[in-house]
Order: structure tokens, then sequence, then C-alpha cells
């Protein structure tokens, strides 16, 4: 079987379930920028009633989450092997997708900590998924990222930057605490990445391109340097990676 019929395949089962109205294809099965063993992301909208019990019964090995297991913006999801193949399944409630392109469009987000996330994830991520996945079943909306988004969004995100690397310079560069002051160096560089792909105006979906597509690779090479040198330098040097990422995306 071919991956386009296996994705078919998968969101024609996945659309049978009570409650789904649509079925996106997302990741870099969507954006076509896989590798042979990537796995399959896949998006499931629902409105009103939906069990994830139902997908449980479908048969297929694997975990599924309750609702809300995931956090309040990610709602829950799966984590199966179907036909051999590693399969992620987000659980995504229209009447929540509904109310974020509202305030998006107001220029309003929440934030919130999310496993495996450094700097956490914004509510406008659920709309980014929008943005990038192929919908396979039903109808979605494909937003544009609105112009009040871009500005309040920058600035949110680069005000947490700076309050995390004067921590780092305050409290933990003066007592050479290594471990814990680049932790909150690279915190912040991801803080400081949304902010440049704000006011650019990008979607971002997660966060394993996000310093490179912001401009901060060579925060990599800042870190590992942060043993040899002393670490107020260090901070300096983040710092100003990312002040300057910051300032001349709010430029252009």
């Amino acid at each position: 079987m071919d991956e386009d019929s296996f994705a078919q395949r998968v969101a024609d089962r996945l659309a049978g379930l009570a409650g789904v109205r649509a079925v996106s294809l997302g990741g870099s099965r969507a954006l076509g920028t896989h590798r042979a063993d990537s796995d399959w992301d896949f998006a499931i909208y629902y409105r009103g009633r939906f069990a994830p019990q139902d997908l449980r019964d479908v048969g297929w090995p694997g975990e599924v989450s309750e609702l809300g297991a995931w956090g309040g913006i990610f709602d829950g999801g799966a984590w199966l092997r179907i036909e051999e193949r590693p399969v992620d399944v987000h659980f995504r409630d229209l009447n929540v997708i509904e109310h974020e392109l509202v305030e998006a469009r107001s220029g309003r987000f929440r934030h919130e900590p999310l496993l495996f996330h450094l700097a956490g994830i914004p509510s406008y991520l659920l709309l980014a998924e929008l943005a990038s996945n192929r919908v396979l079943r039903g109808e979605l909306p494909r937003p544009e990222f609105p112009e009040p988004l871009r500005e309040h969004a920058r600035r949110t995100w680069w005000g947490f930057a700076e309050m995390v690397f004067e921590y780092a310079r305050a409290n933990h560069a003066p007592h050479g605490r290594l471990a814990q002051c680049t932790a909150l160096l690279t915190q912040a560089a991801a803080q400081s990445a949304h902010a440049v792909l704000a006011a650019r105006g990008e979607w971002i979906t997660n966060e394993k391109r996000l310093l490179s597509r912001a401009g901060l690779s060579e925060l990599d090479a800042i870190v590992a340097r942060a043993g040899v040198e002393d670490l107020d330098d260090t901070v300096r040097r983040a710092y100003e990676l990312c002040a300057t990422a910051v300032a001349d995306a709010g430029a252009g």
C-alpha cells in the first residue's frame, strides 16, 4: 500500500468515529519533508460527543488518552501502531478551534507548559496546524497569521525571554551553575524564536526546527563554550544573539 492510500485509509476509519467532522494529516508527512522512518500525525476534529473509547475499540495497538489529558490547549490524543507504522492521533474540539480563531484575530493568546517543549506552547498552535495540515476528510479553515497577533505575540514572547535571561545572569551565572544557567539560556532562546516567528507572521507547530527557523542556530556554539568561558559572557552573547534577531524581525 503506498503512502497516500495508507493515509486515506486511516482517515476514513477515523472519520467514522462518532462526533468526528474532519480528519487532517500533519507534521512532516503533510509538508513532504518526512524520512522513511517518520511517524504519521493525524488530527481528528470533532464537535459535540466524542469518546476516546471509540478509538480504542477500533483495535489498533497503542495508548489512547482521555480528553484533556494533555493539558488545556492540546485536548489529548493517541500513540498507535497501524500496519507496523507509528501513528499519532490528536484530538481537536471544533468549538475550541473557533474560539481560538476569534482570539487570534484580536491578538489574544494563552500559553502553557507541555512535556518536551522548552518554551511551552501558545494556543495559536492549534491554528498553525490548520494552516499547515493536509485535510483528508471534511472541511477545515486555513487561517492566515492575524496582524494583531503578530505584534502581541512578539512582545509577549520576548518579554518572557528577557526575564529568563536576566534570571540566568543574576542568579546562576555568578555562582557558576553551568547546568541551570545554560538550561535557562536555551529556554529563553526558544521563547525568543517564538517572538521572531510571530513578528514574521510564520506559523510553527513544534520546537524541532524552532531555533534554526528563527536564525538562532548559533546558540549551539554559545552553549558549547559555556564550560570554558565566563558564564557572564555566555549569557551576554546568548542575549545579544536573540535580541538582535527579535529586533530585526520586528523591523521587517
